[in-house]
């Protein structure tokens, strides 16, 4: 019995102990599986870390890579005042009533804004940050705008003047000047080429992308089709459009069908041509590795462009829609509403004529437009 005693005894200690031992194991194994997977988020937290630290120097990286911008904004006054620090509480909720033509006076964006309604702008382009005062026009006409009233050095001068009150004005977006230059000049005659425009001399040209790049400003170069096709006035721009500092500007109205005359009749532009011109350049920008390009479409009359909504920004080429009739300047601000407001595509412009608008209006004037003018030329 005594050893029946001591056998059971024996048997419950193995026991005992094999019960410990498991447990021991069975602990050793939760705290090395929860070190495994401590170790296992510490791994995934430094993937993490390092996908960010890869992102943010891949954006840097870009940024350093990116074209540097070949022009200098017009500085503000150091005491110039925000514009909507400017404007009474009816200014800052309302249109000017000369703009709504007795229609409601909300405005669409909040003053200051460039971008039209719904807008995206997803390229580094001068619109961005910044607005564009230009003198329009043609060295050897003075009919055609200010640029044949004066020497060029004078009419540099001039246009940084001029630039520069829109800084003053609004100096969250300062002003850069820029030249407008009528590169392609429609004609009643069909000429040598039969198209009914002749072209700029090479040596014009590349006087005024001279002024333009001293003065770190902008060229435009502008272009009258006359029965030719945008895309072909594009092709003769190239060798200039491909300097950094210069942009298109398509005048739509002197753009005729076969058997019509320039001046007489009046033209129009198909949404799809100026959509054909912003592929090209957002190709070009691409492949020379240019900082991101303008395209103005100028407009005073309904049938001078159509089919709008065929016209779409990219992430290289900004769009801008000028409205450039003159005359009654409470007229011009209906029609920019009508024009530009309400059928846009991105941006923006407005034409002012020195000698032609009554009255002619003022920087702060043309601020309070609905949306804010991004491109203000002058001829």
């Amino acid at each position: 019995m005594k050893n029946l005693t001591m056998t059971l005894s024996w048997l419950l200690l193995v026991f005992v102990l094999i019960a410990c031992s498991e447990n021991t194991v069975t602990t050793d194994q939760s705290e090395g599986n929860n070190e495994n997977a401590q170790s296992e988020e510490s791994v995934s937290e430094q993937k993490e870390g390092n996908i960010e630290s890869e992102e943010k120097q891949e954006t840097e990286e870009t940024k350093q890579t990116e074209p540097a911008q070949p022009y200098k904004p017009i500085e503000p006054e150091n005491d110039a005042k925000l514009l909507k620090d400017k404007l009474s509480e009816e200014e800052l909720e309302m249109m000017p009533s000369a703009e709504a033509h007795g229609d409601d006076r909300t405005r669409m964006v909040p003053v200051g804004q460039t971008l039209v309604e719904g807008a995206e702008d997803q390229t580094n382009g001068p619109l961005k940050d910044n607005r564009i005062v230009a003198y329009y026009g043609h060295p050897n006409s003075t009919n055609m705008g200010i640029l044949g009233e004066m020497e060029p050095e004078q009419l540099m001068e001039k246009l940084k003047k001029q630039t520069k009150a829109y800084s003053d004005a609004d100096p969250s977006r300062p002003a850069i000047p820029m030249i407008e230059l009528i590169s392609t000049i429609a004609q009643r005659d069909p000429g040598p080429e039969g198209k009914y425009y002749h072209m700029t001399s090479t040596e014009q040209i590349d006087e005024y992308a001279e002024l333009a790049r001293e003065n770190n400003a902008l060229l435009m170069l502008d272009v009258q089709l006359g029965t030719d096709s945008v895309m072909n006035q594009v092709k003769l721009l190239e060798e200039w459009l491909k300097l950094p500092y210069v942009h298109l500007a398509i005048d739509t109205e002197f753009h005729v069908k076969e058997g019509e005359t320039p001046g007489i009749d009046l033209g129009q532009v198909n949404g799809a041509e100026v959509q054909e011109a912003v592929d090209y350049l957002t190709e070009m920008v691409e492949e020379n590795d240019l900082p991101d390009k303008i395209i103005l479409v100028h407009q005073f009359m309904d049938e001078a462009l159509t089919n709008k909504e065929a016209i779409q920004p990219t992430e290289n080429v900004e769009v801008v829609l000028n409205y450039d009739g003159w005359g009654d300047s409470s007229t011009k601000m209906s029609l920019y509403r009508k024009f530009v407001r309400n059928e846009a595509v991105q941006y923006g412009g407005f034409k002012i004529f020195y000698n032609k608008d009554e009255p002619v209006l003022s920087a702060e004037d043309v601020l309070k437009l609905d949306p804010n003018p991004a491109i203000i030329n002058y001829q």
